[in-house]
């Protein structure tokens, strides 16, 4: 952040805050699936409510450096592109409360079968978005580090490919009415889902990346 917020170190700092916000999210969507998936229902809605909060001062953080960027035409040859990153990383974040947020209302009944596997995918998950936040703060500090955190993403975006489909075919060839295999299928995409966005928010970093070569 250094080579690329050089005026100011209020904006630097909460720059900072805010990717730790999205990485304990990932951390508490972890444990927050693992206390569900091992009925501790107390500890999961605490995860719950602790990454709702978060997901919370996230949103305020990011509007906080909007308007910075903004209203003191900071960074202005790359404003648009860590904004653009900014808001589609907050997407991540967004996804990762929905998440747990959908397994609180609905509350499915994971088969024992697969829970190992959705316990697997939600790591995978969780750790794309780890490898993003080391991505997105190398593009501030060490440029050149970029690329070996969204190589992680990819990867780990791949593994929650592979561990889905296990899932999905476990579901779809068990006895269960289609309505609940269609319902566990769903928390599938959920949690999938998360990992596909934080490549996508690679995309933009990518091109954001190489337009600061230029």
């Amino acid at each position: 952040m250094r080579v690329l917020l050089k005026k100011t170190k209020e904006l630097e700092a909460q720059i900072d805050e805010y990717l730790d916000c999205v990485i304990r999210g990932a951390l508490l969507l972890k444990q927050g699936v693992k206390y569900y998936l091992e009925g501790i229902t107390d500890e999961f809605e605490n995860r719950l409510q602790d990454l709702t909060h978060i997901e919370s001062r996230g949103d305020e953080l990011r509007r906080m450096i909007e308007s910075k960027l903004y209203e003191h035409t900071l960074i202005p040859e790359s404003r648009g592109d860590v904004l653009g990153l900014l808001e589609s990383t907050d997407t991540v974040l967004n996804t990762m409360n929905e998440t747990l947020l959908q397994f609180s209302v609905e509350f499915p009944e994971i088969l024992p079968d697969v829970r190992k596997f959705y316990r697997e995918l939600t790591e995978a998950s969780a750790n794309s978005v780890e490898a993003l936040v080391m991505a997105m703060r190398a593009y501030f500090r060490d440029i050149n580090a970029v690329r070996d955190h969204i190589t992680k993403v990819q990867f780990f975006e791949k593994e929650s490919d592979k561990i889905a489909l296990k899932i999905k075919r476990t579901i779809f060839s068990s006895d269960l009415p289609l309505s609940q295999k269609m319902h566990l299928r769903d928390f599938v995409h959920h949690i999938e889902n998360i990992a596909d966005e934080a490549e996508d928010v690679c995309d933009r970093l990518t091109i954001a990346t190489i337009k600061r070569y230029l």
